[in-house]
């Protein structure tokens, strides 16, 4: 497994975890589709437990308030191509 294959992981795990999709697999998730509405299905308050959720796992931060900030959560490509521009560690 490469590092962007072990990151989108890393990734789905995380969502799995930080927002307790126990009926979700990261086999489930798919790179390109939508993490709200179609997709996972995901909402306001997902996307705020999602953004600590960086916060404390790549020292990101995120401004809630920011359109950019919705373009980073709209697919987990985004939020890998994020997180892949961003970490810290």
């Amino acid at each position: 497994m490469n590092e962007t294959q072990q990151l989108s992981l890393d990734l789905k795990r995380m969502i799995i975890e930080a927002l307790e999709l126990e009926d979700i697999s990261p086999d489930d998730i798919e790179d390109q589709a939508p993490l709200f509405g179609e997709g996972l299905g995901l909402d306001s308050i997902d996307a705020l437990e999602l953004g600590l959720a960086l916060q404390k796992r790549f020292g990101i931060k995120l401004d809630a308030e920011a359109e950019e900030t919705r373009r980073h959560f709209a697919s987990l490509a985004a939020l890998q191509s994020l997180v892949e521009a961003r970490r810290v560690a």
